[in-house]
């Protein structure tokens, strides 16, 4: 079986929602499987150790996640046009992959949402890019064969998957942006698997 990590950090769901359309996607492809894993909050001080195990949700992701599997989607909420810190800490621990070359070859696809409709999700993306090809692995977006990236009045964009919160409590992605999450993730595992042979 072909194992797609789909690792991310959300603070209010919408990530989160994301993760999980992006999850049905790699899931529709013969041959492949999600491993959903997330990361703790960061703060400034240094003395506390998070929980070793996160009160609800997916486990916190270790670098075994990176290694054991052949492929990575990985997501953030927008910080100023930027990833949010918890998964710039977690990237930046990653040297020892880098070192040895472990995720080179393998596909890597990412998604962020947004409050604001021009909240920096593009430059979200693509700073989630660059730790990757680092690694050497290889970018997958999202085509506008992909039809809904034509039509929808939400998230999406070619460099990845992309939601639109806005002021909504309870994240609720839109039909289209479900799609291009979808697309996403089954693109990463049609890469991938194809790759594993």
């Amino acid at each position: 079986m072909t194992e797609i990590l789909v690792l991310y950090y959300s603070r209010n769901g919408a990530t989160a929602e994301l993760a999980r359309q992006v999850c049905r996607g790699v899931e529709s492809v013969a041959g492949a499987a999600a491993r959903l894993r997330t990361v703790p909050p960061v703060s400034a001080q240094s003395e506390a150790a998070p929980q070793p195990v996160p009160a609800s949700g997916p486990p916190y992701a270790t670098l075994a996640d990176l290694r054991e599997t052949q492929g990575l989607v990985m997501g953030s909420p927008t910080r100023f046009g930027n990833m949010a810190a918890p998964l710039k800490y977690f990237l930046d621990g990653t040297s020892s992959l880098w070192l040895d070359g472990a995720l080179a070859g393998r596909p890597a696809g990412v998604f962020t949402s947004t409050q604001t409709m021009h909240g920096g999700q593009e430059t979200t993306l693509l700073s989630m890019m660059l730790p990757l090809l680092h690694q050497g692995m290889v970018i997958v977006g999202v085509p506008y064969t992909e039809r809904a990236l034509s039509t929808t009045r939400t998230g999406g964009s070619p460099y990845g998957a992309s939601h639109f919160a806005g002021d909504q409590k309870t994240p609720t992605l839109s039909e289209d942006e479900q799609v291009l999450a979808r697309a996403l993730g089954r693109r990463v595992a049609e890469l991938a698997v194809r790759l594993a042979r």
